[in-house]
This record gives structure tokens, C-alpha cells and sequence, in this order.
């Protein structure tokens, strides 16, 4: 399984980035699949994730109306996105997307400790 995240910018309050997430390695049809974040001084958090078996969407309520997650299978890669709009300083973090194989049902907010597979991250600065 490999797991690759790019798109990571600086950027101004009220700006918009947008985050690729490149996934391989593990069936296209059974997984969950998310974006999480470690703020500066905080604990990795969930942000926003999907999964296969019913394609709806979780967000966390700090980036509710702002963020967008949206997916595309390309052959055997899924492409998962995050566009992130009206960005706000304290959305500086690293971004990590990860991935849960298998497609057990999970619950809200997702659970680190149930996505076994991390990008390396990509860092998001926003700034005042």
C-alpha cells in the first residue's frame, strides 16, 4: 500500500489550497479513507474522510462549510482530494492522508489507531 500527499502551500487567511492524496496498493471497492491533520502543540486530529461503501463525507466541525473532500479512481489508484477554502491561520498544520483497507464500517471521528496506512504529510501554512 502506498499512500502520497502533495499540494501543501503558504498561503494568506481567505485563501484556498488544495490537497492531492495518490492511494495504491489495496482493493478500490473496500476502504475508508480520510484526511487528518497535527496542529502546532496539538494531537493528530481527524478532518474530513469517506469511504467506499456509501461515498458520503465526514467533516470535523472547525472546517465544516470550508472544506470539500472528493475522490477518483484512476486504474488502481485512488486519487482523494481536499479543497480547503476561506483558510484561516489556524488551520496551519501538516496534512496527512491515510488510508483503512478492508472497508469495516467506522465510526465519527475517525479513530487513528484504524487507518493502518499514512502519507508523509504536507505542510499548510496560513498566514494572517
Amino acid at each position: 500500500v502506498k499512500v502520497v500527499e502533495s499540494g501543501g502551500d503558504l498561503v494568506q487567511a481567505g485563501g484556498s489550497v488544495r490537497l492531492s492524496c495518490a492511494a495504491s496498493g489495496f482493493s478500490l471497492d473496500d476502504y475508508n479513507i480520510g484526511w487528518f491533520r497535527r496542529i502546532p502543540g496539538k494531537e493528530r486530529e481527524g478532518v474530513s474522510c469517506t469511504s467506499a461503501s456509501d461515498g458520503r463525507a465526514w467533516y470535523a466541525e472547525p472546517v465544516k462549510g470550508r472544506f470539500t473532500i472528493s475522490r477518483d479512481n484512476v486504474e488502481n489508484t485512488m486519487y482523494l482530494y481536499l479543497q480547503m477554502d476561506v483558510l484561516k491561520p489556524e488551520d496551519t498544520a501538516t496534512y496527512y492522508c491515510a488510508a483503512d483497507p478492508g472497508g469495516t464500517p467506522r465510526g465519527v471521528p475517525p479513530r487513528l489507531d484504524e487507518y493502518k496506512y499514512w502519507g508523509q504529510g504536507t505542510q499548510v501554512t496560513v498566514s494572517s
